[in-house]
């Protein structure tokens, strides 16, 4: 049995994962990150696979509440290839681990082209050809992201609280839609650069996920959380 912890910028996810099917799956905010104490006392795991965006300090308290589990823990970090998928990055180790295992993730759930999108603090939009290779990625604000500069750095704009419309006809409409076609014009954008591959499709994760995916134009898959998906896959790779 493996736990596989994914420690973002905003909240902390964890899964519970045995073979092939996940048992449990949650989220914590950072504050409550002592939680994860009770969590392993419950489960029992054989392993620990955890990924940390979210600086230094996150990593310290994450480690702090797994103390007595330490021999079980392993910082999973970004490599140049593992898992059947190549990292091209300029320098690999520098691809953001989160971005890295989420690729890793996607490549077992399709063996065709896809775009790897994760809507969290940030948006990542990365690109997965057929043969495993990872060829770049773009990042920009994430949903919240923009619409707190817009609130924050203008004199005259509300942190908007709206609904997406073709057509707005208020300031909140307009700033949550001009926000929501700005993350949906980046993703259908990279991936008609790779359209004409077979069976290419784009594998969608996040927070903001759930609000993009309706609005998308392009072949696509909701998928919880491709960062535990690709921890658990390099976890059941070394039980193997």
């Amino acid at each position: 049995m493996i736990v596989c912890i994914d420690s973002g910028n905003t909240r902390i996810k964890w899964g519970i994962r045995d073979d092939d099917a996940w048992l449990a799956q949650g989220v914590l905010a950072h504050s409550e990150v002592a939680d994860l104490g009770s969590l392993l006392n419950q489960w029992e795991p054989s392993r620990v696979l955890l990924s940390n965006v979210a600086g230094p300090q996150a990593l310290a308290d994450i480690q702090q509440a797994l103390a007595p589990w330490q021999g079980l823990i392993r910082e999973v970090k970004s490599c140049a290839s593992g898992l059947d998928v190549r990292n091209g990055y300029d320098n690999p180790a520098q691809l953001g681990v989160d971005r890295w295992c989420a690729l890793i993730g996607a490549r077992g759930i399709t063996k065709g082209a896809c775009l790897v999108v994760l809507a969290g603090t940030a948006t990542t939009i990365d690109t997965l050809d057929a043969s495993g290779q990872f060829r770049g990625g773009l990042i920009l604000p994430g949903l919240d992201l923009m619409r707190r500069a817009l609130a924050r750095d203008t004199a005259a704009l509300p942190l908007a609280n709206g609904d997406h419309d073709h057509f707005p006809r208020n300031t909140d409409d307009a700033i949550i839609s001009g926000c929501l076609e700005a993350q949906l014009g980046a993703i259908e954008r990279a991936f008609a650069r790779i359209a004409g591959e077979p069976d290419a499709i784009c594998l969608l994760s996040g927070g903001a996920a759930q609000m993009l995916a309706p609005q998308l134009s392009i072949p696509h898959r909701l998928i919880d959380n491709l960062v535990l998906e690709g921890l658990a896959r390099q976890g059941l790779a070394q039980d193997s």
